[in-house]
Order: structure tokens, then sequence, then C-alpha cells
């Protein structure tokens, strides 16, 4: 059986467990406490050098680090990956957006909250990040008007692992202070995801 190293409260270890659950995959979940250090003991460190969840660890015993590239190994072969080659890149293109333009911002200003207590008095970069947490829900906002996923109609696509990528911080982005009143398509998108068989909530932290 697979088995999951992660927080449940953290949106990138959530993106693979609903993913898993989405595809009714049976795994085991292991816990772990970014904030208590155990992500940096020896026995972790040997699994993932990167020190980072979530991990996933094959039936062989082989490990698989970084939420992405994650979703991407557990969709090949499924109606959450295309098969066709531009379709591939499509996903690819938004997971990228989601892991440079999105999630160090959108999750960053979530995880200073929640995870650090601190508020925007305490770190001089949390307009600059709330900016660009903005600015990537825009790019958001305009790829969904008129379309109900990311890929959209042009690839007789329904919901992929880009989808899944984008909503874990995205539903949550409130928890970092984002205000999404202001994204409509955004918002119906957020609705629409939880519909899906198998949909999963994320943890509370």
């Amino acid at each position: 059986m697979l088995k999951l190293y992660g927080d449940p409260a953290s949106g990138n270890c959530y993106k693979v467990q609903l993913l898993l659950h989405f595809l009714e995959i049976p795994y085991d979940l292991v816990e772990i406490d970014i904030m208590a250090g155990e992500t940096r003991t020896p026995a972790f460190l040997k699994m993932n050098p990167i020190g980072r969840i979530p991990l996933l660890e094959l039936e062989d015993g082989t490990h698989l680090a970084e939420s992405d590239a994650i979703l991407f190994y557990l969709a090949e072969g499924t109606r959450f990956l295309p098969d066709d080659r531009l379709g591939r890149a499509r996903v690819l293109q938004w997971m990228f957006f989601e892991q440079y333009s999105h999630e160090p911002y959108i999750a960053v200003l979530r995880f200073w909250k929640l995870y650090a207590k601190k508020s925007r008095e305490d770190e001089p970069q949390w307009d600059a990040r709330e900016k660009a947490g903005y600015a990537a829900l825009d790019v958001m906002e305009q790829a969904l008007d008129g379309r109900d996923w990311f890929l959209g109609e042009q690839f007789g696509q329904g919901p992929t692992i880009a989808d899944i990528a984008l909503y874990a911080y995205t539903h949550v982005a409130h928890e970092g202070g984002f205000d999404l009143s202001g994204y409509p398509a955004v918002r119906a998108w957020l609705a629409r995801l939880p519909t899906l068989p198998g949909y999963l909530s994320i943890r509370k932290r």
C-alpha cells in the first residue's frame, strides 16, 4: 500500500490526498509536524534529503517528493491527465504557474498566519507577497472566464491535476487574508470541484 508522509492541513499535502480520494487509491497517512522539526530528523532526511512534505512512499519502498510530481505520477493513465502531448503540456504549464506564481504568495501568507502566527506588522514582505498573490488570482480569473476547468473545452477535458494543484491553496486563500469577492469565475470554479465524487475536505488547523 502507498504511504503518504504529510500534514493534512497543508495545501501541498492535501492536493495529493485529494487526488488519491478521487481515484479511490488506498494509502496510509503518516502525519508529520513540520513545526516540531519532524522533517529534519535523520530518519526523514534519509527518505527525502530536501526535508519537505509531502513525501510518497511507493509499494516497493521508493520515495517520491514534490507535490506536483506526485500528482503527475498518480494521474498517469487516469482522467485527470490528458493523453495528448499539448494537453499534458498545458497541465504542466498551470502546475508550474501554481508553484512559481501562486504558492509562494497565497500559501506563504496562509503559513505565516496559521503556522508561524505572524501578522502584517511582523513581516516586511507581507504587502509585496499579497500583491503578487492577487496578481496570480487575476490570471486565474481571466483563464476561467467562460470555462469550467483550466484546460477547458479546447481539449474536451474535465478537471485535471492542474485544477487540483491550484484548488488546494486557492480554496483556503481567505485564511491568508485574501478576499475572493472580486473573482466570480474563480469562486464558481471553487464551488464546482467539491461536487466531484470522492471529494475530501482539507483538515482545519
